[in-house]
């Protein structure tokens, strides 16, 4: 029972219990595209950190507004999925080297540390105290 004597609201259980149950039982049987030139794939998904957090934002979001009378499907679509897929499997997304059986091994780009003196760190006093920031938002400005 809550505060005001009502029942708990019940949560319901997710219809998958992870990401890659989810693309197997619902995402790749249901969005099929033809693969090579304007569509990627990689038989080997799990290796690309940034389709697992999109493929885990899309699952998460299609878990919710599944539940959603209405017009919650068509929200995920036009919200989430619509957004999302043409950069999962685009062709500079991050299956973009790969093919459907072979997987390559995304370059990361490399970032040198700047100089030493690089960063202009007067300002830091403004990282301490978060009410500067929200009455003087230029502060952070170089």
């Amino acid at each position: 029972m809550t505060a005001d004597g009502a029942a708990p609201a019940e949560v319901p259980e997710p219809m998958y219990t992870a990401v890659e149950d989810w693309l197997a039982g619902y995402f790749l049987p249901m969005f099929r595209r033809p693969l090579g030139g304007e569509f990627r794939w990689c038989g080997q998904w799990w290796q690309h950190g940034e389709a697992i957090s999109r493929l885990t934002a899309l699952w998460h979001a299609w878990e919710v507004l599944r539940l959603q009378p209405g017009t919650g499907i068509a929200t995920w679509y036009r919200d989430h999925l619509d957004h999302q897929l043409p950069i999962l499997m685009g062709p500079r997304g991050p299956f973009c080297q790969c093919s459907e059986t072979a997987h390559r091994e995304p370059r990361q780009p490399v970032a040198e540390p700047a100089p030493e003196d690089w960063w202009d760190t007067s300002r830091d006093e403004y990282l301490a105290d978060e009410d500067d920031y929200l009455t003087d938002p230029g502060a952070f400005r170089s």
